[in-house]
């Protein structure tokens, strides 16, 4: 991708170059400096000739970069779903199983990562500039994106199709790991959530379960198995909040309990306004013990 980007870069300055001379020349041309053949011969050399060659190592230069990566035998199957406006992410593991998260896709290194890509609402677009292409991700059908990351870090995706209010707030980041550590954390999204242990936390999860939001978000090994909205199992494990949007802190869940659709318009959470702002803080409280 750093290849792809100089060579688009240099091909562009030299294209550049290219056009500021021929004004150069259509500007003395007219002040009849240049003979017509002359000026003729450089049109030909610098409008035609020069561009077709750049332009055709461009193309050369491209070819190998756009051949699609193809999924091998050890590939890593991860289930994207869009949805108004957050993402869905299943990871489908050796025992048939599927490890749920949302919002955040961690992957190992080296490995070759299938994504299974669909819609649950309207169409939306799955793209992670940096790693890899743009697929749309379409309700009923399931479209396939292969990627492989070749060094550790964290990519930005973003959602590229236009899908309502919030569009330009559906964002996710795509971590990849050293794959021992990938290994041990997706070991870890298999167990269920920890209990609460303090006072704070224990009155957090009975709030939790009494305000109804156990019906729209899972906890696991809690009641909680909503399926509606993101899952909370291990919500405290990721760096942000909302689909990417603002980072995870206990200010920013409470303005998000609170009031979602004034931090991400159009969302389908509703507005929990009647709550108190103690009752609120302590319910976010209790979602950050949720690792």
């Amino acid at each position: 991708m750093r290849d792809l980007t100089i060579l688009m870069t240099v091909s562009g300055f030299v294209i550049f170059v290219i056009v500021a001379v021929l004004f150069t020349l259509a500007i003395r041309a007219r002040r009849d400096t240049i003979g017509h053949r002359g000026g003729m011969r450089l049109v030909l050399w610098a409008g035609a000739m020069i561009p077709t060659v750049v332009l055709a190592a461009l193309l050369i230069g491209t070819l190998p970069a756009m051949r699609p990566i193809q999924a091998n035998r050890d590939a890593l199957i991860v289930d994207v779903a869009g949805e108004q406006f957050w993402w869905r992410v299943g990871y489908r593991t050796p025992d048939g199983g599927t490890i749920t998260a949302a919002n955040e896709v961690r992957i190992p290194v080296g490995r070759t990562v299938d994504f299974r890509l669909s819609a649950g609402d309207v169409i939306h677009s799955f793209w992670i500039p940096g790693l890899a292409g743009k697929v749309d991700m379409i309700p009923g059908r399931t479209n396939r994106l292969v990627a492989r990351a070749t060094k550790a870090g964290r990519y930005r995706g973003q959602c590229a199709e236009f899908c309502g209010l919030s569009h330009a707030l559906m964002a996710f980041d795509v971590v990849a790991m050293d794959p021992a550590a990938f290994d041990r954390w997706l070991l870890a999204q298999r167990s269920a959530a920890p209990a609460p242990t303090t006072p704070i936390a224990q009155r957090g999860a009975a709030l939790f379960a009494d305000n109804g939001c156990g019906g729209c978000h899972a906890v696991a090994g809690t009641v909680a198995a909503g399926k509606i909205g993101p899952d909370f199992s291990h919500i405290a494990t990721r760096t942000t909040l909302g689909a990417g949007i603002i980072p995870m802190s206990e200010v920013n869940l409470s303005r998000f309990i609170a009031h979602a659709p004034s931090v991400k318009p159009g969302a389908r959470m509703p507005a929990y306004t009647h709550l108190a702002p103690a009752d609120v803080a302590t319910i976010a409280r209790y979602l950050e013990t949720l690792k």
